[in-house]
């Protein structure tokens, strides 16, 4: 059984790229964390197909609707407010649209509008094209021929709506809580480099609301979700010049946790880095990830490394935040970096499914040119359930005797 964080605080998710939808189970949420639909709406908008003209031209509307996990006693009908739900003749059903969380697992689906699966005939049955650097031939022969291959089945981007929506509530706790803001900044495409770092700007210091919001607008407001200006328009003209010719790009992003609690994580099995460089470096199309100063820190000496402490806590954030897994208090850090696209429009020598040698070329599809334009919101996401499940574990290990007693 595949979750996302766990054991105490977990996603799990069902659902194809070309499928009715996409379901989400998110357990482990604290009772009385309050729950918009809204807030969870916000993030996913960031996600859908259709969000950036640099991505994917298939557009999906993406709305979620909430059907457990959430109640507010005081105004039962305005936590009924959600979209409509109706099958065949019966009466519609209203779901959740805010209330506060019960403990219980949290339900939530997002419907598919957008699917054009005759665009994936060719790759059908045994004698079906196999794209190359995709999952058709191992899913294909994993699932002994049943696979859904259509837009790349559960291999496609398109299921990390579950880390979306699971990441949605693990950063509404955190925020609720602690403060704790996620952020996401592109700082590669190609071979395009971006001259600022979001973690260096942002450095050790917290950040309030009113300053996480001005960042945020700036990285909307850009080409590419990025806060280099200059960098975003030349990595659009670089995106828009290789889908042209039918290829496709790589990238880099970097993704910020600020204002994390400190002592959260465990020492080696369950370190918390351990379980954050698998659950970003688990992301579709992800090759590498770096926590702190990463593979820079080959050419210093310990001396330059290491990072001064004073009474006011760490002066710089070679670590990344975390030191034997266990966070420090500082941003959390991570660079990610994501492969090129593999489906692409060039053709390359592959094979069918049945291993008969051919000559590939696409004939139909909407794809990214670089799938790293949409992908920091789902590893905002991914670092939001592992901070929120290492928290919880954390706490699981302070008893106290009067949580206990019922009369």
């Amino acid at each position: 059984m595949e979750i996302l964080g766990g054991p105490i605080f977990g996603v799990a998710g069902a659902g194809e790229s070309h499928g009715p939808g996409i379901s989400t189970i998110t357990f482990g949420c604290p009772a009385g964390v309050e729950i918009q639909r809204d807030a969870i709406q916000h993030f996913l908008n960031r996600r859908r197909p259709g969000s950036n003209k640099h991505g994917t031209p298939r557009n999906e509307a993406d709305q979620v609707i909430l059907t457990a996990g959430i109640f507010n006693d005081a105004d039962h009908d305005a936590m009924l407010t959600g979209p409509s739900v109706a099958i065949g003749e019966q009466e519609a059903v209203r779901t959740y649209s805010a209330g506060f969380s019960t403990g219980e697992p949290i339900a939530a689906f997002v419907a598919t509008a957008s699917s054009k699966s005759g665009h994936y005939a060719q790759f059908s049955g045994p004698q079906g094209a196999v794209r190359p650097g995709h999952t058709d031939l191992v899913k294909h022969h994993q699932s002994k021929g049943f696979v859904d291959y259509r837009g790349g089945g559960r291999s496609s981007y398109r299921s990390a709506i579950s880390d979306v929506v699971g990441g949605s509530i693990a950063r509404i706790f955190l925020q609720q809580h602690f403060g704790t803001v996620l952020l996401s900044n592109i700082v590669q495409v190609g071979e395009l480099k971006s001259k600022t770092s979001l973690s260096e700007t942002l450095g050790v210091d917290s950040l309030d609301y009113e300053a996480a919001e001005q960042i945020q607008k700036q990285l909307s407001a850009a080409e590419i979700y990025t806060i280099d200006s200059d960098f975003a328009n030349a990595a659009a003209d670089l995106i828009i010049e290789t889908r042209k010719k039918g290829d496709s790009l790589g990238g880099v992003v970097e993704v910020v946790a600020v204002n994390v609690p400190a002592l959260a994580g465990q020492p080696l099995y369950n370190s918390l880095k351990l379980k954050l460089m698998g659950s970003l470096g688990g992301l579709h199309a992800v090759r590498a990830v770096e926590i702190g100063s990463g593979n820079d820190v080959v050419t210093r000496l310990g001396s330059e490394n290491n990072d001064p402490i004073r009474t006011g806590g760490y002066q710089s954030n070679h670590h990344g935040g975390m030191l034997g897994g266990i966070t420090t208090g500082s941003p959390l850090v991570a660079r990610v970096a994501f492969k090129p696209t593999s489906t692409i429009n060039t053709a390359q020598q592959s094979v069918q499914k049945d291993l008969s040698e051919i000559d590939y070329q696409l004939k139909k599809g909407r794809h990214d040119p670089c799938v790293a334009v949409r992908a920091g919101v789902a590893l905002e996401s991914r670092m939001a359930i592992e901070l929120a499940n290492a928290v919880l574990m954390t706490q699981a290990t302070n008893v106290h005797t009067d949580d206990f007693k019922l009369f």
